[in-house]
C-alpha cells in the first residue's frame, strides 16, 4: 500500500531467478611431452541461488519495492587441466522478521521468516555439470562427450509482512491508538482529529521497569465489515494475527462501549477465529472527560471476560497501571 510520505510497505511482488550451472569441459590433456593424453575437463560451476535472510533490524519492504528483479550469476565452465569453473554468486534478499513468502500465481505459502539472520533458498542455482573426466572407463578411455549445467529457476514471488508485536491496538477509528504510542514510546505517529489518520501500522519500543521492554503496534482502526473488505478492510487484519495480547480500545464518549468491544471481537473473530485465543485488555481512552460517577457507570456496562481499566493519554492518566497490565500479560 502507497500512503504519501510513509516509508511502510508491507506487500511487494518479485521476480527471482537462479543462475545457470557452467558446463563441464571436453577437454583431452595435451603438452608438449604428451601427444595424445587422457580426457581432463573440469567441472563447470554451480549457478547462484537467491536467498531469504532474515533481519532484525528491519521494519519494512520498502528496499523491494523499486527492485522488482532479483538475478544471481550464472556458473562458470569448466575447462582443461582438470579446473573447476567459478561458482555463480548468490543474490540475498533481506526482509524484517515475520515475512511470508508465496509463490504468486497459486497463493501458496513457501515459508516465513521469524528468526534473524535466517537463511533460506528460494530459487536453487543450476548444478555445474561434469567434466568428460568422469566418464572414461576402461572400455570407454577417450570420452568426448560431458555434462551441461543445469538450467535456471524463475518464477514470480510475493512477499507480505505481518508485523512482530508484543501488543496490538485494537480499535475504532479515532480512538487514541495513536496518542497512546506516541505517549508511551518515541514513535511519532500522524494525529488528527478524524478517523483514518493511521494508514499504516506503526511500531514503538515501550520501555518498562528496570530497563526493560515491550513493542507494541498501532494497528491502523478498524470498522464494522472489515472482515469483508470495508474500510482498510484486510488489509491490516493480517498484522494483528502476529501480536501475544490485544488491547482494545474504545474511546470514553462512545454511545455504547460494550457494543463497541462486541463488533470489534466480532470482526476479529469473522477474519480468524484464533485471535480469540489470544490475551486481551479493554482500554477506556479519553477518560480524562468523565468524573468518578460517571466512571462508576461505565463500569458496571463493561464486560467482564476480560481486564479493563480508564485510561487517558493526554492526561497521562492510568498509563502506569497500564503498563503494569501488559506486562503481567506477557508474562503469564
Amino acid at each position: 500500500m502507497r500512503v504519501k510520505n510513509s516509508n511502510f510497505v508491507d506487500y511487494v511482488k518479485i521476480f527471482c531467478r537462479s543462475g545457470k550451472g557452467g558446463a563441464g569441459s571436453s577437454h583431452f590433456r595435451r603438452d608438449k611431452t604428451t601427444a595424445k593424453g587422457g580426457p581432463d575437463g573440469g567441472d563447470g560451476g554451480h549457478g547462484g541461488s537467491v536467498i531469504i535472510r532474515g533481519n532484525k533490524q528491519m521494519w519494512t519492504l520498502l528496499h523491494l519495492r523499486y527492485q522488482k528483479h532479483i538475478f544471481a550469476d550464472h556458473g562458470g565452465d569448466g575447462t582443461g587441466s582438470n579446473s573447476f569453473g567459478k561458482d555463480g554468486e548468490s543474490s540475498y534478499i533481506e526482509v524484517p522478521l515475520g515475512t511470508i513468502i508465496k509463490h504468486a500465481e497459486s497463493g501458496e505459502v513457501l515459508f516465513e521468516i521469524t528468526d534473524d539472520a535466517e537463511e533460506i533458498t528460494l530459487v536453487k542455482g543450476g548444478m555445474g555439470g561434469r567434466g568428460n573426466s568422469h566418464f572414461k572407463s576402461p572400455t570407454n578411455q577417450a570420452p568426448r562427450y560431458s555434462q551441461p549445467g543445469g538450467d535456471v529457476i524463475e518464477d514470480w514471488f510475493v512477499l507480505e509482512l505481518k508485523v512482530l508485536a508484543d501488543i496490538g491496538l485494537v480499535g475504532f477509528p479515532n480512538a487514541g491508538k495513536s496518542t497512546l504510542l506516541s505517549v508511551v514510546s518515541a514513535a511519532k505517529p500522524q494525529i488528527a482529529n478524524y478517523p483514518f489518520t493511521t494508514l499504516v501500522p506503526n511500531l514503538g519500543i515501550v520501555s518498562y521497569r528496570d530497563h526493560q521492554s515491550f513493542i507494541m503496534a498501532d494497528i491502523p482502526g478498524i470498522i464494522e465489515g472489515a472482515s469483508e473488505g470495508k474500510g482498510l478492510g484486510l488489509r491490516f487484519l493480517r498484522h494483528i494475527e502476529r501480536n501475544s495480547t490485544l488491547l482494545f480500545m474504545v474511546p470514553a464518549d462512545s454511545d455504547d462501549i460494550a457494543k463497541e468491544y462486541e463488533i470489534l471481537l466480532g470482526e476479529l473473530q469473522k477474519y480468524n477465529p484464533e485471535l480469540l485465543d489470544k490475551d486481551r485488555i479493554l482500554a477506556i481512552s479519553k477518560s480524562d472527560m468523565l468524573d468518578e460517577e460517571l466512571i462508576a457507570a461505565i463500569k458496571e456496562e463493561l464486560p467482564t471476560d476480560l481486564p479493563s481499566l480508564f485510561i487517558s493519554s493526554v492526561a497521562q492518566q492510568g498509563i502506569t497501571e497500564l503498563k503494569d497490565l501488559i506486562w503481567k500479560k506477557l508474562n503469564e
